[in-house]
């Protein structure tokens, strides 16, 4: 086998990409114990006798485990309700008809995107919210759409951009680098940040466990440090461990992440897309060198290889039409609600 590969199984796993992780922890795909590929064994085995047929692939059945300290019974049902998730949210449609037509107006007040890779070769993900005026927005666009779009970026960080990514580094990559710019975020706009943020965490959280890398907040203001020990209460430990806080002087950290030719100049960085940055989605997964057609943008049935990410799937993703997992065995009353909750 090769060196970059993992121990794979060959009913769900249809890697053409890295599948050993450059994270040498306990639980990273690469570095497992024999339990814990018991456990991979034991959690994929009970989805099946639920009825699961889908995203039953290795790496997806390891972050989810990882997601719920490797416990097999939380990461069932964390599975099962994210597989509710998805199906109640038509989403392995959504990703291949999703059209949205007013992103160029939405960007005016809260640019989103996907912009080149950082020094580990991850996608960097840019959000800013100075500008955020969401009375201003739902004129152009409704709640649920910005959310459809949320999810759709998710699933293509899974795939095509993880893998791209993987393939130039030649080792798997499974998380993004994300930075948030509170510029302009007053401290009387607070309570909207505070909502969204709350809102598209819950989704990253419950369906696209592991999937963040490092998560920078800059030009944050004056007393959002109180405010953000709030939003710390609904993160997991080892999500806040990866979440940096910095003020306007943040350019020194965020260059030792993001190398300057790859962050916009808005930023400190050197890049200056034709067209602009935030529409540009440069980077590896639009190299041919690196890219491959994403698996849900093929017939449908492709098997499927990830899910959860994010986004965003792994080698990917929704495999197969608007046909979702079959109803599972009473996901009971810990089934996950639509994000628009």
């Amino acid at each position: 086998m090769a060196d970059n590969q993992i121990k794979t199984d060959s009913k769900y796993d249809d890697f053409d990409f890295p599948t050993k992780s450059p994270e040498v922890k306990s639980g990273h795909p690469g570095h497992t114990t024999p339990e814990q590929d018991a456990q991979i064994f034991q959690l994929r085995t009970q989805l099946e006798q639920a009825g699961y047929t889908e995203r039953l692939d290795t790496l997806s059945m390891l972050r989810f485990l990882r997601a719920r300290k490797f416990n097999v019974q939380l990461s069932k049902q964390m599975f099962i309700d994210c597989e509710k998730w998805r199906k109640e949210f038509e989403l392995d449609d959504l990703v291949r008809t999703f059209d949205y037509k007013e992103k160029p107006k939405v960007f005016e007040y809260y640019p989103q995107y996907y912009h080149k890779t950082d020094k580990d070769g991850r996608p960097v993900y840019i959000e800013q919210l100075g500008k955020i005026d969401l009375t201003a927005m739902y004129k152009i666009t409704t709640a649920e759409r910005m959310l459809q779009n949320l999810a759709v970026e998710y699933e293509k960080l899974v795939d095509p951009r993880l893998p791209a990514c993987s393939r130039k580094t030649g080792s798997l990559l499974e998380t993004c680098c994300t930075v948030m710019d509170l510029k302009g975020v007053g401290i009387s706009s607070v309570p909207s940040v505070y909502g969204y943020v709350k809102q598209a965490s819950a989704m990253s959280q419950n369906y696209y466990p592991e999937r963040l890398g490092k998560f920078y907040l800059i030009n944050a203001p004056w007393g959002f440090s109180s405010v953000f020990s709030v939003v710390k209460g609904f993160l997991d430990p080892v999500t806040v461990q990866k979440i940096h806080v910095l003020g306007s002087g943040y350019h020194k950290e965020l260059l030792g992440q993001i190398p300057k030719e790859n962050l916009p100049k808005l930023f400190g960085g050197t890049c200056d897309c034709e067209g602009g940055c935030a529409f540009s989605d440069a980077g590896p997964w639009q190299d041919p060198q690196w890219a491959k057609p994403p698996k849900w943008a093929q017939d449908g049935k492709s098997t499927t290889i990830e899910n959860a990410a994010s986004s965003g799937v792994e080698t990917h993703q929704p495999g197969g039409g608007s046909k979702a997992a079959p109803e599972p065995e009473k996901a009971g009353a810990g089934a996950a609600q639509a994000p628009m909750s």
